[in-house]
């Protein structure tokens, strides 16, 4: 059975854990969306994901990390868009976004 790159989890959201924000940059030709995914987890800390989504959906270069506080957040914000201003002239904004199963399947908007 062959995979589905674009099926890839890149965060998983746990019983309780709550989805913070979404980031993203505009489409980069020949590159894709670049992506930044932040959760709050049970015990307070916040936990992100930045990536890149390529144009046929694979997800790769996944980097992970977690952070005590939104002033912490805004520091590994600043530094993603600096480099991505730096390497492509772009940098991400906040997105709507919408949270699925891994089988597609749309996930309501309460918390989990």
């Amino acid at each position: 059975m062959k995979s589905n790159p674009s099926q890839m989890a890149v965060m998983n959201i746990d019983k309780d854990e709550e989805i913070l924000a979404g980031y993203v940059t505009a489409g980069i030709p020949q590159v894709g969306i670049y992506k930044l995914l932040v959760k709050k987890k049970v015990d307070g800390t916040i936990e992100w994901a930045h990536f890149v989504e390529r144009d046929n959906g694979l997800k790769e270069k996944v980097m992970r990390g977690s952070v005590k506080t939104l002033a912490e957040l805004d520091l590994v914000l600043a530094a993603i868009n600096n480099n991505l201003r730096k390497v492509f002239g772009v940098t991400m904004k906040t997105a709507e976004y919408e949270v699925r199963t891994l089988d597609g399947k749309k996930v309501s908007e309460t918390m989990h």
